[in-house]
């Protein structure tokens, strides 16, 4: 299951339907792009606080999976803690395989 939802993931960020960085993350989050919400597990405490008290106000599923190398090599950039999925259908394949 595990490799299913990274491989996902992957074509997601190829399809361009993918956002990394906190920054970009939160700003997709407040205008309702994102649809859900993937934060690596060894994810600072900062950073995770920042991004899941966001995507509680604003209603935006989350999930904690993996960990900051397995989300980077999934999308195939360097050192992504979280990424944002922009796309209904592929977060709705991605919740199912995780959960």
């Amino acid at each position: 299951m595990q490799n299913s939802y990274l491989n996902l993931l992957g074509l997601a960020n190829r399809a361009g339907k993918c956002s990394t960085g906190e920054s970009t993350i939160i700003k997709d989050i407040k205008s309702n792009k994102a649809k859900l919400v993937i934060l690596a597990g060894d994810a600072g405490s900062r950073t995770r606080k920042r991004i899941t008290d966001k995507c509680k106000s604003y209603d935006v599923p989350f999930e904690i999976a993996g960990d900051i190398d397995t989300l980077s090599h999934a999308i195939g950039k360097h050192k992504r803690v979280a990424v944002a999925i922009l796309d209904a259908g592929f977060a709705d394949k991605i919740k199912s395989l995780l959960g």
